[in-house]
C-alpha cells in the first residue's frame, strides 16, 4: 500500500491556506512537510496536529493505496 496526501493539499487550498502557514500552525518542521510532499509515512503526532489546525478527520487528510 502507499500513502497518498492528495487530500490534504485539496483541504489546503479550500481553506485558502498555504503549505507555509500549515506548517507554522500545526508547529512541524521543514523535513515533515518535505516528507509529506513525497507522499512518505509521517508520525500519528504529525497528522492529528494538522488535523487539529484543519479541523478535520484523519480521512480527511490521507488516503491508503492499494498497488
Amino acid at each position: 500500500m502507499t500513502i497518498s496526501y492528495n487530500k490534504l493539499w485539496k483541504l489546503l487550498i479550500d481553506k485558502k491556506m498555504n503549505k507555509t502557514q500549515l506548517m507554522t500552525k500545526a508547529r512541524i518542521g521543514t523535513s515533515t512537510l518535505s516528507k509529506l510532499g513525497k507522499d512518505q509515512a509521517v508520525s500519528m503526532e504529525v497528522l492529528m496536529k494538522i488535523c487539529t489546525v484543519l479541523d478535520c478527520n484523519i480521512g480527511d487528510v490521507i488516503e491508503f493505496i492499494k498497488e
